[in-house]
């Protein structure tokens, strides 16, 4: 189940999610309409066991500890959530006070994943965001007491004048700060954000495409060094600490979105349907707001996912991850198809297992370290192999 609290108290420089600066909240009605959603679309998809719940934004970690604990007694009370369940909250160094992290905890949070996005003061002022360099660090160190072994830090890398070297220094001084998971995004200039004006008028100078596969690469070997698995192409993890949730996603397990902008992929039996659909809920949260108030949920769009459409999802996602996709998951979705059948025969993905960027073997079929830093580029030629099978 992924909930989303969709506000902020600034937008950040990079940012095109679906977030709201606003001047008061009524979080009150909010909350009221995140268990109403949460309880609707429960009974309508008939889940009976919620594994993982991820409390996305926004910044959820401005909402108060009673929304959230509001939010899992629902859950709780519609479906099983297990003792041990992975309930994660994305924070921001700037809404993480003591009190404040305690009270989520107390709400039943057990897992929490900071946007650090970066360790350097210069950089933060450019990206927009609230924080200094010093008060992440203190917000981890405040984390870490309440979470420990399950405080996840996001870094942003590819930053407009970054260097390869204050990337390194940035790599070691995360090092020296974070617990057993890290998360490293490379930035993506999006349309109608200042720092894409910025870079697109010249203002900034655009990192070079080489320069952005260094520092990839220099992140693996760094994070690998100290003990990390790359578990998937932006996490890694040691002692086991991978996102439980996250691991769903890549998976093409079912996912329940709860609250505005929440994206949801799921069988609504409820209904008496039979095949996973697609679902947005409606983005502005005023108008999501008074369609869960008439209705139940603000489901803005619902589409149903064909055979095909599901195994691409399939396909891209699970390659995302070292373990790539198992011939059993394969299986559960293209019951008359094998992997060996679609993947197995002369075509793109038998060239591209020459090339040594991909593997299909008794385990499944997977990306090699080099394949998974070029992804992108092999997904075309490998759903285009699928689409003619």
């Amino acid at each position: 189940l992924c909930p989303q609290w969709p506000y902020c108290r600034k937008r950040c420089s990079y940012c095109n999610f679906n977030t709201y600066v606003v001047p008061a909240v009524d979080e009150a009605a909010m909350r009221a309409c995140l268990v109403r959603e949460a309880l609707t679309l429960l009974r309508l998809s008939q889940v009976h066991s919620v594994t993982s719940v991820f409390f996305g934004g926004g910044t959820p970690s401005l909402a108060s500890p009673r929304t959230v604990g509001a939010v899992l007694e629902a859950v709780a009370g519609a479906a099983h959530l297990p003792a041990g369940a992975e309930v994660t909250l994305e924070a921001n160094p700037s809404s993480t006070s003591t009190s404040r992290l305690s009270g989520f905890r107390a709400a039943g949070v057990n897992r929490l994943s900071i946007g650090v996005q970066s360790l350097d003061d210069a950089e933060l002022r450019l990206l927009g965001r609230e924080h200094t360099a010093e008060e992440a660090r203190k917000a981890v160190e405040v984390a870490q007491g309440l979470f420990p072994g399950r405080t996840s830090i996001d870094l942003l890398f590819g930053l407009p004048g970054q260097s390869r070297d204050a990337w390194a220094q940035q790599l070691e001084a995360a090092l020296g700060l974070c617990d057993d998971h890290i998360s490293l995004y490379q930035l993506t200039l999006e349309r109608g954000t200042v720092l894409a004006a910025q870079v697109w008028g010249g203002v900034l100078p655009a990192p070079p495409p080489d320069l952005l596969a260094d520092m990839y690469q220099t992140a693996h070997t760094v994070l690998v060094a100290a003990g990390f698995r790359h578990y998937e192409v932006s996490n890694f993890a040691r002692k086991g600490a991978l996102s439980t949730h996250n691991l769903s996603y890549w998976q093409a397990d079912q996912y329940i979105g709860v609250g505005p902008g929440a994206h949801g992929r799921f069988v609504p039996r409820g209904e008496g349907g039979c095949s996973r659909e697609a679902r947005v809920q409606t983005l502005e949260p005023v108008a999501w707001m008074r369609e869960v108030q008439s209705q139940g949920h603000g489901t803005r769009s619902r589409v149903v996912l064909s055979p095909l459409e599901q195994l691409e999802e399939l396909l891209t996602l699970g390659l995302r991850t070292d373990e790539g996709i198992t011939h059993e998951r394969w299986g559960h979705f293209s019951p008359e198809l094998s992997l060996q059948d679609v993947f197995g025969v002369p075509g793109e993905a038998w060239a591209l297992q020459q090339q040594g960027w991909l593997l299909l073997d008794g385990s499944g079929l997977r990306c090699t370290w080099a394949g998974l830093a070029v992804l992108d580029s092999l997904l075309p030629d490998l759903l285009w192999q699928l689409q003619r099978r």
